[in-house]
């Protein structure tokens, strides 16, 4: 099952409309005014959109729209930082989950739609190999599938969870782009490999130990 929305203005946390798309719907994506209409029936919280405007990103925007002036050749061009949410989870069952939130890249296009809500690119889930959530420059991960790629290298190839996800991060960088991903496999195998000089991350096992790393080991 998958369940997504993208280009929504007044939802306070889209990845709950997202689940309700996923158990609610036969559909798998909802965009726009459908999907804040949907969110409406559903009863999901609304919020003005100032409620998403902080003084940090406000400042990250006239900083690029700065160098755009100064540059015209940089027209576009986002900061190399992403802020993107993820997880993936597996229970006593042998059930994959993944979950992947973003409110998308500073200063792109209007209209423009990157990979978290398109099942296979940002986010995927497949309980005979692995749930995936991925961050980075999105139009990447849309073009390689990466999510679903890794997924299917596992699937088809018999690789291991870490060699399918170094394997796509290794496709990422030739093709230009960066970012990492999570990955954990049917078995409570983890990978988290990215090609930055850091990405948040976390796990917590079986026996509930916790692990945090930003940079890299």
């Amino acid at each position: 099952k998958a369940g997504a929305v993208a280009g929504v203005k007044h939802i306070k946390n889209p990845i709950n409309l997202a689940r309700l798309v996923m158990e609610k719907t036969w559909h798998v994506l909802l965009t726009g005014e459908g999907a804040e209409k949907f969110a409406q029936e559903q009863g999901i919280e609304l919020v003005p959109q100032e409620y998403f405007k902080t003084e940090r990103r406000w400042k990250q925007i006239q900083d690029i729209l700065e160098k755009e002036k100064a540059d015209s050749t940089k027209q576009g061009v986002a900061p190399q930082k992403h802020g993107t949410v993820g997880c993936v989870a597996l229970d006593r069952f042998g059930n994959i989950a993944a979950g992947t939130s973003t409110g998308g890249m500073t200063n792109k296009r209007f209209g423009r739609v990157g990979d978290s809500p398109i099942i296979g690119a940002g986010t995927y889930a497949n309980n005979s190999t692995c749930g995936v959530s991925c961050t980075g420059d999105g139009e990447y991960f849309i073009r390689l599938g990466v999510a679903k790629d890794i997924s299917d290298m596992m699937e088809y190839k018999g690789m291991t969870v870490k060699e399918a996800s170094q394997t796509a991060i290794d496709k990422l960088t030739k093709l230009g782009g960066t970012g990492g991903v999570i990955v954990l496999d049917k078995d409570g195998n983890i990978a988290m490999p990215f090609n930055t000089s850091g990405m948040y991350r976390a796990y917590i096992d079986a026996n509930g130990d916790a692990v945090v790393q930003i940079y890299n080991e």
